[in-house]
C-alpha cells in the first residue's frame, strides 16, 4: 500500500473526502517526523513508537574499491511495533 492508497482507504473508512483524509494523514506524518528529528519519542499506544537511535561510528568499506573508511556517528530514525499490531500481524498466517 502506497500513501495513495492509504489516502483511499482511510477517506472510505472515515467518510470523509480525499482531499480531507490527505490533509490529515499529511499533517500526522510531518508531525511524527518533526518531534523525531527533535529528539521525542512518539508512541501509538497498540500500533506503535518512533524514535531516533543513535548509530555508533563504525568501520566500511568502499563497494568499488573495497578500501577502508570511517562511517561517522549519526542518529536514525526507528520505529517499533506495537503489542496489538505484532499480534494482528501473527494471526494472519
Amino acid at each position: 500500500m502506497n500513501k495513495g492508497e492509504l489516502i483511499d482507504a482511510v477517506a472510505d473508512r472515515a467518510q470523509v473526502t480525499k482531499k480531507q483524509a490527505e490533509a490529515v494523514i499529511t499533517a500526522t506524518i510531518d508531525s511524527i517526523m518533526e518531534a523525531v528529528s527533535e529528539d521525542e519519542k512518539v508512541t501509538l499506544v497498540g500500533f506503535g513508537s518512533f524514535e531516533a537511535r543513535d548509530r555508533k561510528e563504525r568501520e566500511g568499506r568502499n563497494p568499488k574499491t573495497n578500501e577502508k573508511m570511517i562511517i561517522p556517528a549519526t542518529k536514525v530514525p526507528a520505529f517499533s511495533a506495537g503489542k496489538l499490531f505484532k499480534e494482528k500481524v501473527a494471526s494472519k498466517k
